[in-house]
């Protein structure tokens, strides 16, 4: 095996975020170095969000937030199966997520677009977002038209 990696790029606009395929013939040394490189590139730019559970401090990457709301003086990060207490405000985090895959819907909630299974605009004056784990949440209605053009402007959305 070679040193050196045989990479292409290829620009298609389909692709919202870069999208990374390994084609190797098995899981090498190499494989898992490229692996890490690219996964830190990532964190440079959108660091991971640091909680703690049970007295343990972790670090949860961005793309595994679904969202990051309030409860009474709480403020909660929710991912897939877990919910964590978090220090700071709903505004520290909206200023150190990533704006494009973070939305806030209200003055107390953050989600993660890229979590959302779907939107429900036919209730009048109020949308209802439905997440790929089933949960749901709402969009406050100040929030309703930049939260339209902004799903215009990500992801090409007529709603």
């Amino acid at each position: 095996m070679t040193e050196m990696v045989d990479i292409n790029v290829i620009i298609d606009e389909k692709y919202i975020e870069p999208k990374v395929d390994i084609y190797t013939r098995s899981e090498t040394g190499q494989v898992e170095a490229i692996i890490t490189a690219i996964e830190d590139a990532g964190r440079h730019a959108y660091p991971p969000v640091s909680v703690v559970k049970d007295g343990t401090l972790s670090y949860i990457s961005q793309r595994d937030i679904y969202r990051i709301h309030t409860e009474g003086r709480e403020v909660i990060l929710d991912t897939a199966d877990r919910s964590y207490i978090v220090k700071g405000s709903i505004t520290r985090y909206e200023n150190v997520l990533d704006s494009e895959r973070f939305f806030r819907i209200s003055q107390s909630e953050i989600i993660n677009l890229y979590k959302v299974d779907a939107f429900d605009f036919s209730i009048k004056g109020t949308a209802s977002v439905t997440f790929d784990n089933a949960a749901v949440s709402w969009v406050s209605r100040r929030t309703i038209r930049p939260l339209r053009d902004k799903l215009k402007k990500s992801f090409g959305s007529d709603k």
